[in-house]
């Protein structure tokens, strides 16, 4: 329900914790036991599961998900962003660039910027064009937070 909204948390280095395969129980209890804030759209599960930290999302636009929960939660502006994977949550670490070089398909080689690798999944990150879009994104609905450009 909220997987693109954990992907724009994990680009902005916030650790999130996201499993769809979860049952509610499960979730509410997890999110207990790791005292996280537990974001949903679901109003049944915060009426009778009654998570000890939780946010009720009501945006439909994952964009506009981050906002409020930036702005319910008081998130401060990352100092850096896309320091963990987007999809398992992992920390990343940047390569070296001669180790990345090789990794990189060809047309993206010699881009300027970091390469990261997920020591998890593997996938690897590099600043492309997407890292632009995703930036340019960011500072329509949290000014300041793209970083620079």
């Amino acid at each position: 329900m909220l997987g693109r909204l954990a992907r724009w948390l994990r680009a902005l280095g916030y650790d999130t914790s996201y499993d769809e395969s979860l049952a509610d129980p499960v979730l509410v209890e997890l999110a207990n036991g790791q005292e996280r804030i537990l974001l949903t759209r679901d109003r049944h599960l915060l009426r009778e599961l009654r998570p000890a930290r939780a946010l009720e999302i009501r945006h439909d636009d994952p964009l506009w998900q981050l906002h409020a929960v930036a702005t319910e939660l008081t998130l401060p502006p990352p100092l850096q962003l896309f320091t963990r994977c987007l999809l398992c949550n992992a920390p990343l670490e940047e390569l070296d660039a001669r180790e990345a070089q090789p990794l990189l398909p060809p047309g993206v080689r010699g881009l300027p910027g970091p390469v990261r690798r997920c020591p998890q999944c593997g996938r690897l990150y590099w600043e492309g064009s997407h890292v632009r879009r995703m930036r340019a994104a960011l500072e329509r609905v949290l000014p300041g937070w793209g970083g620079p450009q």
